[in-house]
């Protein structure tokens, strides 16, 4: 036999063997086709052998994957327009019904995994207002719709939906602004509320430490006269005991006392008679 022949034939039997054989991984899954028809899929990690040309393996990725929906618009109950962007986590489940239905396409999976989430997700939303979506239930809303999902996308795709979850939920710009400025125009009314509640706080203070200082002003000024009324009481009796000790000695001091107020400034006037009484110590200093 010719070694071109040889050759030949060993080429032929790589190709046979290489073809005979396949490796399943631990993160995959496998079917076995013959002409087309699924011949097997209980497929665990290892080596298996095939018919070569005649049968052929088909592998899936078994791994969670991530589906990255694009923003969706939605209504509330109360009729209000969101922006829902959300992402789903799922795996393949069912390798032949997964084959049959998406040939094995995780693109076309996707394609029609979407539309069923998106409808879930609009039945929720049509049925809870604004605030309780976006305040406490929304861990609520992506359960029931990963439940709802799930059983349509294992009965129809052979896909399991692990998770969904929604990043955010936005008003529109238009919806938004119009929120803001009410938003804004309820602040402004609360501060303007409580700035007239300070005010007439700060009014009803004022008046009641104006009408504490008129009363404490009004006994001190009592007080005061008191005090004055005994000053002016004990100054008459020491005024009328010393008169009465030296009539001529207090009579004396009393008119130094108005020589002392009548010409202490040194620039006042003053027109008397000659014997005037105010004069007395004047004409007659001995006396």
């Amino acid at each position: 036999m010719s070694k071109p022949i040889l050759i030949a034939i060993a080429v032929l039997l790589v190709l046979l063997g290489y073809n005979s054989m396949f490796t399943v991984r631990q993160d995959q899954s496998a079917l076995l086709l013959q002409f087309g028809r699924i011949v097997r899929s209980d497929y665990k990690p290892g080596l298996y052998f095939k018919l070569p040309f005649v049968q052929e393996d088909v592998k899936f990725d078994k791994r969670i994957l991530t589906l990255n929906a694009q923003p969706e618009r939605y209504f509330t109950a109360e009729k209000k327009v969101v922006n829902v962007d959300f992402y789903v986590k799922w795996r393949v489940a069912n390798p032949a019904l997964f084959y049959q239905s998406t040939a094995g396409s995780e693109t076309q999976a996707e394609a029609r995994l979407s539309p069923m989430v998106k409808d879930a997700l609009r039945f929720e939303f049509s049925a809870l207002p604004l605030d309780e979506l976006v305040s406490g239930g929304r861990n609520d809303v992506t359960k029931r719709v990963r439940d709802q999902a799930n059983n349509s996308a294992m009965r129809t795709l052979g896909v399991q939906i692990v998770d969904v979850r929604i990043k955010q939920i936005d008003l529109p710009e238009s919806v938004s602004e119009s929120v803001f400025k009410r938003m804004s125009a309820e602040r402004m009314s609360l501060a303007n509320a409580l700035r007239s509640s300070g005010e007439e706080a700060a009014a009803k203070i004022r008046a009641d430490a104006d009408k504490q200082a008129q009363v404490l002003v009004a006994q001190a000024d009592s007080q005061a006269s008191e005090l004055r009324g005994q000053g002016d009481a004990q100054a008459a009796e020491i005024y009328a005991k010393a008169y009465g000790q030296d009539p001529k000695f207090f009579d004396f001091y009393r008119s130094l006392e108005a020589y002392r107020r009548s010409f202490g400034q040194g620039h006042g006037v003053l027109l008397l008679k000659p014997n005037s009484e105010f004069l007395h110590y004047f004409d007659a200093p001995g006396q």
